[in-house]
């Protein structure tokens, strides 16, 4: 069984079109009047109007329909009902009750970075000339959705979904499971289960072209909005990725984040890197190498969280 694609999301948000237009000033592009893209992948996030703010759809790829009889085979052993119609398969999330999505295909290949010259210590890559990030102040477009991240009380019933039932692939974990990064592509993660005070998205993370574009989206978002900082910029340890986490209109947490590892051997990451009990004490297992230390409690404790959770309850949802 192969799933082999994160393709896009679809957000339920009170204000959509406030939402819709922010992305738009971020340089991404209207497909429709409520799908935005990127130039390689013109589908990347539906804004939907909700009545709270949540994921409400996830969208997958992978190989070939043997596959997702596999994994419709896989949902019924955990109980989750699914259906097949044609080359798609879709069910329901048991925990967060977001739609879930699987095509038979594959995510359109991005187009490499412009190779921005960086000079270094006996090393003049860039001579008689700006850096590029002086020159140009606008950074290149977003280039896709690249992860989410879910919050959940019931973190290791998520987990099973994600892993046993839909074909997700473990890279890290920490504390014993408890937060658990996995991967469908390449990058160390395209989803995040951790656990939360309710069944939430915690963000989505939008991938750009390098340190320099994080810095400067970050920044063009504080000039419009000095309230929407949470905590960046900084590097990851796990993951390595360069990060910065803001709000957008609609409360969501997101987060701009380039240079992501990248798993192409999964019996080496297995046999080499992946633990599933970093727990802080020892290797790279904490908020940052540099950068804020840890994350601001806002982080994963929403101030809207009993909001969220009186939303879910009122619709029978856990």
């Amino acid at each position: 069984m192969a799933l082999n694609g994160f393709l896009d999301i679809e957000l339920a948000v009170p204000n959509p079109a406030e939402t819709f237009e922010f992305w738009l000033r971020r340089g991404m592009t209207r497909t429709t009047s409520d799908v935005l893209g990127t130039a390689d992948r013109p589908k990347q996030i539906t804004i939907k109007e909700g009545t709270y703010r949540h994921l409400a759809s996830m969208h997958l790829s992978c190989d070939s329909e043997s596959d997702l009889a596999v994994v419709a085979k896989q949902l019924n052993d955990l109980g989750v009902a699914s259906t097949i119609a044609g080359t798609t398969l879709t069910c329901l999330d048991p925990v967060f009750g977001h739609s879930v999505v699987i095509d038979v295909g594959s995510p359109h290949a991005l187009t490499p970075s412009q190779q921005r010259a960086f000079n270094g210590p006996g090393e003049q890559t860039r001579s008689n000339a700006r850096a590029d990030a002086v020159v140009n102040q606008t950074p290149p477009p977003p280039r896709r959705v690249g992860h989410v991240v879910l919050a959940t009380p019931h973190f290791m019933e998520s987990i099973d979904f994600y892993v046993k039932g839909l074909g997700f692939k473990v890279s890290d974990g920490m504390f014993k499971g408890m937060l658990t990064f996995m991967r469908i592509e390449s990058d160390h993660h395209n989803l995040l289960i951790q656990p939360g005070p309710t069944s939430y998205l915690n963000h989505y993370a939008i991938e750009v072209d390098d340190i320099d574009a994080v810095g400067q989206f970050g920044r063009a978002v504080l000039a419009e909005s000095p309230d929407a900082d949470v905590v960046g910029m900084g590097r990851h340890n796990l993951g390595s990725n360069v990060f910065w986490y803001l709000r957008d209109p609609a409360g969501n947490m997101f987060e701009f984040f380039s240079d992501m590892d990248q798993i192409v051997d999964d019996e080496e990451w297995d046999r080499v890197h992946r633990r599933d009990d970093w727990d802080g004490a020892d290797g790279p297992a904490g908020f940052s190498v540099w950068g804020p230390k840890d994350p601001p409690p806002a982080f994963i404790n929403p101030p809207d969280a009993p909001a969220i959770a009186a939303a879910r309850e009122a619709l029978g949802l856990r």
